[in-house]
């Protein structure tokens, strides 16, 4: 099917025309200020080690709901989410090894699979702007610049890997007020987990990040590091579970709420 020419008007529509298979696009961008979440599904098998590995690294792993065993239907607040069809693009994994991008995960979906949804970044980057912290994007891309860290996540039982951070350049004077807004949002992975030298946290080249595209930083700018919703993605497929499925990086589902609504409202600049 085509990719819808036009952007939809509620997240509601978007979450209809991505089941349609009409919205196969990213959806970082759209909707500012609504809750974007990341999927993953697992097995039964494993569901307990991976709700664990969320406890204990809530940071990377916001946890918005968990689904029951063999129903793909997760809510959040008022939204009814069927994580079979309602992210415009999945990622997934067969016994560890990467199986490809579908569109949609029905003929997928098993009686023991167990969905989370988890909370995302792009949650907090129009309060950012409403606060007057500039978001620099790529003009190829929406997306934040994504790098894999020397940092280890707290593992919990087969599930562990390292913690992946995605960044954004913030003008020096107002790194301060980037930490106070997003610490309002854990559902956005709330305030940064490191701020300045990236070769602290084992990133050797800014301008080559390991997902997404290359940053723009200008001037003055200082690099800063928030967890990043890619960590169970990295956790996951060696963890011998059967099968993992993700969402596509950039292709999450926005939820019907604004994260105001939770947070209170964002500091203006």
């Amino acid at each position: 099917m085509t990719a819808a020419t036009t952007a939809p008007a509620t997240p509601a529509e978007l979450r209809a025309l991505a089941a349609a298979g009409s919205w196969t696009e990213p959806t970082a961008g759209l909707f500012g200020g609504y809750q974007q979440a990341n999927l993953v599904v697992v097995p039964q098998s494993t569901a307990y080690d991976f709700l664990l590995f969320c406890v204990r690294n809530p940071t990377p792993c916001p946890l918005l709901g968990v689904g029951d065993t063999g129903d793909p239907v997760v809510t959040v607040g008022d939204t009814r989410v069927d994580v079979r069809t309602d992210f415009p693009r999945y990622r997934t994994w067969l016994h560890g090894v990467e199986d490809g991008e579908p569109t949609d995960l029905r003929d997928r979906w098993r009686a023991d699979s167990v969905a989370f949804l988890l909370g995302c970044s792009h949650t907090f980057e129009e309060p950012l702007e409403r606060a007057g912290v500039p978001v620099r994007r790529n003009p190829r891309s929406s997306a934040p610049a994504v790098y894999v860290t020397t940092r280890p996540t707290v593992p919990a039982g087969r599930v562990h890997g390292p913690l992946v951070v995605s960044m954004r350049a913030v003008p020096a004077a107002l790194v301060d007020r980037a930490v106070e807004v997003t610490a309002r949002y854990p559902t956005g992975h709330g305030a940064p987990v490191h701020v300045g030298d990236p070769a602290a946290i084992g990133i050797s080249d800014l301008a080559r990040p390991d997902f997404g595209p290359e940053p723009v930083v200008e001037e003055g700018d200082v690099p800063v590091f928030w967890a990043c919703g890619v960590t169970p993605q990295l956790a996951l497929p060696g963890c011998g579970a059967e099968y993992v499925f993700t969402h596509a990086a950039g292709h999450m589902v926005v939820l019907d709420h604004s994260v105001d609504a939770a947070a209170g409202a964002a500091p203006r600049g």
